[in-house]
């Protein structure tokens, strides 16, 4: 599973919301700090047990974060800080949620291992674009191999913590049942991330 790569089609769920925003005019960067308060509401949650509020801000947050670029975009207001503060953003709210479920549901050092391999996840892709280089920019996006390769990452990590949210309310013990799972699709994702670009690019010598 790669939502990443069907990005063209969920971009018909999420898109509305981006252009209702820009008509609004609403900064981008204002969207991106409401998305982050939403995330940290979201951990709270969680890690309090409110389950079901934990995963309706985790979505709400989501959505913020993919509306912000389309926002960005449409009102011709896309920066560099904006890219960055985007991408700082997503990655301050997966360590405390993913910290607070981890925690909450499992115990600290199943946390600590789910976010490490969740940011490894993340940041192989910015240490690709330095060592090996990347085809080319479109629109404030980088379009890059790696953008198809690994099949367990950010969409996919949050939609399955909101899956899990909702079945704990019916099954006790699914959150749990869920880090566990999240923490190893996450890992086997990652090292997929590891052998592909061995096999890609472990022959290359400078």
């Amino acid at each position: 599973m790669n939502l990443t790569s069907k990005r063209e089609i969920l971009k018909k769920i999420y898109e509305p919301v981006g252009l209702s925003l820009a008509y609004l005019n609403i900064p981008p960067n204002a969207i991106t700090f409401f998305s982050i308060v939403a995330g940290a509401l979201s951990a709270w949650a969680f890690y309090t047990h409110h389950v079901l509020t934990g995963a309706t801000l985790l979505a709400i947050s989501g959505l913020l974060d993919l509306a912000d670029g389309i926002v960005a975009r449409k009102n011709d207001q896309a920066t560099k800080f904006g890219a960055v503060l985007d991408w700082l953003a997503d990655k301050f709210i997966d360590g405390l949620v993913l910290g607070a479920v981890a925690v909450a549901y499992a115990n600290p050092w199943v946390a600590i291992v789910l976010i490490t391999v969740n940011m490894l996840h993340t940041f192989i892709k910015p240490v690709a674009y330095a060592e090996i280089g990347f085809s080319q920019r479109e629109k404030g996006k980088i379009w890059d191999p790696l953008e198809g390769t690994g099949f367990f990452g950010r969409p996919e990590t949050h939609l399955a913590i909101i899956i899990f949210a909702i079945l704990e309310r019916f099954i006790c013990g699914a959150m749990t049942v869920g880090v566990y799972l999240i923490t190893l699709l996450t890992t086997l994702s990652l090292l997929h991330r590891v052998y592909y670009l061995y096999r890609r690019f472990g022959r290359d010598f400078d």
